[in-house]
């Protein structure tokens, strides 16, 4: 069991700082060319700066990061806290800059480099099936993320090793390789894509006594219940003029924690058992406070001040309830969701791709696309008409509400012409399959602005 006691300040009381963390207490993080970033997005970035770590993606990593320090981090948390926010801006410049120079990671390309991560590779340095689906299955849901965002660091990879021969080398681009790659890129689209979502075939879906035993026999080194802790929450709301005392106390060599509390007349409130995936509500559910508790260690049982949105709180461990393994019938609520997961997914893929097939075949019989979707059954879901380039340059009016899975939908279209229709596209909750309705050239109008952007770029 572990017990963490929590001192809160007010801001007032202790420290200040301007960094990322007090951009992300609004909705807005930052600029970055021309475009509002979201704290959702410097987040996001964070939890797949997490996963390049757990993949062994050092050489991401590296060249992303290699020049960087923390400019304000105090202890380890925090410093891997702002490497998170540091990758995450760095990813949308690499990404936006890749974009600008007709860099598009293809599906095979991809799938070649997720059988490269190290974490996938068995002992012979090949790559280990089992090894990918133990961690997309057991590793992944913590993070709140699933195995298309290892795809995005895989693309993330090939758009980082493009644009770095591009740089070390030096290019001269042909008129016609500038001709080619401006009318990709500002061509207008006009596509719409058939979703299929795991959650429609949920019920299709059944898992028997079989295959529950032998998955549990396959994974159950892995299957371990999680880590329980508890915190101590002292509130610091009435020492305003001691609140630089209470945070140098702490830092004394064996303090009793208790003592100081004691001392400075702090109330304490303990928390009940609680574990990463589901905090206590003394937390307040917040993922800085969530993810600091759980760096505490028996050689390190006290952090630094944290910074929240209501003042500060100071964390301090008392003990830990390591987690153990599972017995079958503990596990088989976590192995029943798993093997759901991955049935529905499979099951999805299939469909996906029997549609993707049927669709295509109907168009160059010369079926219209509505045609089409009506003898086939689908619903089609018609986009925006966009070109690819319509996030190179910052707009003076706000974008327009993002669709969904877009980003990923530009890379699979972009070399597709009329009446054309992509592989399945994996998405967070399915899959999508999407067609190009029309594309039209550039308009003539800005063609030539654009051209010499372009050029210019390249």
């Amino acid at each position: 069991m572990i017990v963490i006691a929590v001192l809160a300040m007010p801001f007032c009381l202790y420290f200040v700082r301007t960094d990322w963390m007090s951009a992300l207490r609004s909705n807005t993080a930052g600029k970055l060319y021309g475009h509002d970033i979201s704290a959702i997005e410097i987040e996001r970035g964070g939890r797949l700066f997490q996963l390049a770590r757990n993949l062994g993606m050092s050489e991401l990593l590296t060249e992303l990061l290699g020049q960087w320090h923390p400019q304000r981090a105090k202890t380890q948390s925090e410093a891997e806290r702002e490497a998170g926010q540091e990758f995450a801006i760095d990813l949308m410049i690499l990404r936006h800059e890749a974009e600008a120079l007709g860099i598009r990671p293809t599906t095979t390309e991809i799938a070649a480099v997720v059988t490269k991560i190290r974490a996938f590779r068995g002992d012979g340095g090949s790559f280990n099936l089992k090894k990918y689906n133990d961690i997309v299955q057991n590793a992944l849901g913590p993070l709140g993320i699933s195995e298309a965002q290892i795809e995005e660091l895989a693309g993330d990879q090939i758009r980082l090793d493009r644009v770095r021969e591009l740089v070390s080398t030096g290019v001269t681009v042909s008129q016609a390789e500038s001709r080619t790659t401006f009318e990709q890129i500002y061509s207008k689209f006009e596509v719409s894509v058939v979703r299929f979502k795991t959650g429609d075939v949920a019920n299709e879906v059944k898992i028997s006594d079989d295959e529950i035993a032998k998955y549990y026999e396959g994974a159950k080194e892995q299957l371990k219940s999680e880590e329980k802790r508890k915190e101590r929450i002292d509130a610091l709301q009435k020492l305003s003029d001691k609140a630089n005392d209470v945070a140098q106390a702490l830092v004394e060599k064996n303090v009793d924690f208790a003592g100081v509390a004691a001392k400075f007349q702090l109330p304490i409130k303990t928390t009940g058992d609680f574990t990463q995936a589901t905090p206590d509500p003394e937390l307040k559910q917040d993922s800085q406070l969530i993810q600091a508790s759980f760096q505490l260690s028996n050689d390190e049982p006290t952090s630094e001040p944290i910074q929240e949105a209501d003042g500060f709180y100071i964390l301090h461990l008392v003990g830990i309830a390591p987690a153990r393994p599972l017995i079958l019938e503990e596990a088989k609520p976590k192995i029943v969701e798993a093997l759901k997961a991955r049935k529905e997914r499979e099951l999805v893929s299939i469909r996906a791709a029997s549609v993707a097939h049927d669709l295509g075949e109907a168009l160059k019989a010369g079926d219209t696309l509505a045609k089409a979707a009506q003898k086939l059954n689908l619903k089609l879901e018609r986009l925006p008409p966009f070109a690819l380039a319509d996030e190179l340059e910052p707009k003076a009016s706000p974008p327009p509400d993002k669709v969904s899975d877009l980003p990923i939908i530009k890379n699979a279209v972009a070399d597709l012409h009329s009446n054309e229709v992509t592989d399945p596209i994996p998405t967070s909750d399915g899959a999508l399959v999407a067609v190009v309705e029309k594309r039209d050239p550039p308009d003539a109008a800005v063609a030539a602005a654009n051209r010499a952007s372009l050029e210019e770029r390249i």
